[in-house]
């Protein structure tokens, strides 16, 4: 009877053991989850620590605007890091970082935006000049400044000695602006009083960064870079999923194989560059530009919008399909319906245009 009595003791006592260490397993899988970031895009934002404010409404406020996943957990990882010296002030935090990081970030006053600074976000597609405009409205430099310098010849050789993405492709005269194509859009914090060769750097710095990270993917392409981006510049402007985009990237590649027009719309936008509304581009199929991909086959002569990393990576490496054809659902989700044959295509249209 005792035997028995000692063996249910050792098997209960097991069964506590294990129990214990499923939950501090479960909890810890949970714990690093809550500090890994809230979403794998980027999204920079500028967050501020009032003076006086306390370590946990800080971190409620972080959770409140969607920086961090959990203010509980990001508490226990700051005492634990000893991560609590929070410095007054506002930040450009991001939030595909995950949460020590942003605590580190904190942590340190280098990292506090002085007052003589704005914070400008160029979105995915932007051209050039209407960036011009965006950094004009809120620094000292005019926008004659920056695309003056932005078609410099002797500004654009010296650029093209410094990064190896630039070559004298885009030196073509039919350019409205040179360096379209380059300018990478992102979230930025520039001094109020600046240079527009200071702002152009900037611009052509955070594409380099981008560009060595996929370096071995240029190498690998079959297209220049400056191919690359002027695809990249299409597929931006027809989808903003990287998957669709690989798609949309893949019926491009498919069309220039078999040597038939591209005949996307953006490009004769682009040709006009002067419109009121989009609706012109669609209207003007014969619009005569070496632009326009209605009349010309291949690619466009160069980029008609700075693209982002996720159009990049897609003109990089599109998907193999056997798609020819996409057209919008312009009047729902805006999804693409891919379609292979003409008849195909013209059933999608009759669908999700009509």
């Amino acid at each position: 009877m005792k035997k028995n009595k000692n063996k249910k003791s050792i098997i209960l006592l097991a069964a506590i053991v294990v129990a214990v260490i499923v939950l501090f397993i479960t909890f810890s899988f949970f714990y690093q989850n809550q500090l890994q970031p809230v979403s794998s895009v980027s999204d920079s934002r500028v967050f501020t620590i009032s003076e006086g404010e306390s370590a946990d409404t800080v971190l409620s406020n972080l959770k409140e605007e969607g920086f961090i996943k959990s203010d509980f957990i990001a508490k226990m990882e700051m005492r634990k890091q000893d991560l609590s010296d929070l410095k007054a002030g506002s930040y450009l935090l991001d939030s595909s970082w995950d949460t020590v990081t942003i605590l580190s970030y904190m942590n340190d006053s280098a990292n506090i935006l002085a007052e003589d600074q704005v914070l400008i976000t160029i979105p995915e597609g932007t051209w050039a000049k209407d960036i011009a405009e965006l950094i004009a409205a809120q620094t000292n430099v005019t926008a004659d400044e920056l695309l003056a310098l932005w078609n410099d010849t002797d500004f654009l050789y010296e650029m093209m000695d410094t990064y190896e993405f630039l070559d004298e492709s885009i030196l073509n005269e039919a350019y409205p602006v040179k360096l379209e194509g380059y300018l990478y859009p992102e979230t930025y914090y520039f001094y109020r009083e600046t240079t527009a060769r200071d702002v152009t750097l900037r611009f052509l710095e955070e594409f380099n960064n981008h560009y060595l990270e996929l370096k071995d993917k240029f190498d690998a392409s079959a297209y220049t870079p400056h191919e690359i981006v002027t695809m990249a510049s299409l597929i931006q402007f027809e989808s903003g999923s990287l998957d669709e985009m690989k798609l949309i990237a893949g019926v491009f590649e498919n069309r220039m194989e078999q040597g038939m027009m591209l005949q996307a719309s953006a490009t004769v936008c682009y040709a006009m560059y002067e419109f009121d509304d989009i609706t012109e581009c669609e209207a003007n199929p014969d619009y005569e530009s070496p632009y326009n991909t209605y009349l010309y086959p291949g690619l466009p002569i160069g980029p008609i919008s700075n693209p982002g990393l996720h159009a990049i990576e897609a003109a990089l490496e599109p998907a193999e399909t056997d798609y020819l054809y996409f057209v919008h659902d312009i009047y729902g989700t805006g999804e693409a319906h891919f379609a292979v044959t003409y008849e195909e295509h013209l059933a999608n249209v009759e669908k999700y245009l009509n």
